[in-house]
């Protein structure tokens, strides 16, 4: 009654201005009379970022990781080097070919510089491989420096399109398949300062601070609670988990997976951090990329977590749905 009335009101004054509007109101995932849609298989292998677990991989600062949900796969980011995740993709005997969908979750240099290495050379065996990139608000923004551009998904961008690559842009939160949803820009509620650049980006109002305004990530609804798969968390990991919490206010944290960007982050910020985390019932957690070693086992030890709950993330490790944390095997 109140969504319809307040529709009714809007329509109602767009009249009395002359304006033809017709404004609907989409309720959040968590507040739709049917339940969200659940996957209920989820595997994510890290393909790119610096510690390698096992005889197998090349380990670098970056990060990747390939989906695989309820049939469906998709790769979250591409690491630094062009070659690494394909070479990694190879030593684990994983085929990328049959992977469609990429998500960017934002323009550093260490997620982005695989694209079109893995692009070119996927395409060789099937022509749609990697073919639709998602990327939130933000990504394509002007970097400008005294040496020139530094978002290097600028020219990324028009080398991708120029292979019948298809960008989707997310200007706020998106359901891409039935029970992964991509959160596009995530709002800061909490003043997480969880990025080190120094640098500007020409926003629509002027040249600002570069807080990665385009930071993303995705969040999977499951039985067991939400799997939440990050690059580095510029936007901050709490309110990355906020921001999910109002979309499934009923669901735990089952996972985090990805990079956190806290390897340098003082105790004080990291017991915060914990704390918030612990709240959010987080059971599992796989700290790759810019985490930090130190920070993950103060995080562990925060929340409440185990060696099998909580470990550094490894280049051919896994999380799997209904097994958990699947070590390569040096992070054990």
């Amino acid at each position: 009654m109140r969504t319809l009335a307040k529709l009714k009101w809007v329509m109602f004054t767009a009249a009395l201005i002359g304006m033809p509007l017709l404004v609907i109101e989409t309720p959040s995932v968590g507040a739709q009379s049917n339940p969200p849609a659940q996957i209920q298989a989820v595997k994510l292998t890290v393909l790119s970022t610096m510690l390698v677990g096992s005889a197998q991989g090349i380990g670098e600062w970056g990060f990747s990781g390939l989906l695989e949900a309820d049939g469906r796969r998709i790769l979250i980011d591409t690491g630094s080097h062009p070659e690494t995740v394909l070479q990694n993709a190879r030593d684990f005997k994983i085929d990328l070919s049959n992977v469609k969908e990429l998500i960017i979750t934002h323009n550093h240099w260490d997620h982005v510089r695989g694209i079109m290495t893995l692009r070119k050379a996927m395409m060789q065996k099937n022509p749609d491989a990697l073919s639709v990139m998602h990327v939130s608000r933000g990504v394509f923004y002007s970097r400008p420096t005294d040496r020139g551009e530094n978002n290097e998904m600028i020219a990324i961008r028009k080398e991708y399109e120029a292979t019948g690559g298809k960008i989707i842009e997310h200007a706020q939160g998106a359901e891409i398949f039935p029970g992964a949803w991509l959160t596009g820009p995530v709002p800061r509620k909490y003043p997480e300062r969880n990025w080190t650049t120094s640098g500007k980006v020409q926003m629509p109002e002027g040249l600002v601070e570069d807080n990665i305004p385009e930071d993303q990530s995705l969040v999977l609804n499951t039985p067991r609670g939400l799997v939440i798969v990050t690059g580095c968390g510029h936007a901050g990991v709490v309110n990355i988990l906020t921001y999910a919490h109002e979309h499934f206010p009923t669901q735990p944290v089952e996972a985090v997976i990805g990079g956190l960007h806290l390897f340098p982050a003082s105790d004080e910020t990291l017991n915060w951090t914990g704390d918030k985390l612990k709240e959010f019932k987080v059971a599992n957690l796989v700290g790759a990329h810019c985490t930090g070693i130190e920070a993950l086992y103060k995080l562990r030890e925060r929340i409440g977590l185990t060696r099998k709950t909580a470990l550094v993330g490894s280049v051919g490790g896994s999380y799997v749905l209904t097994s958990g944390i699947m070590p390569a095997g040096l992070e054990r």
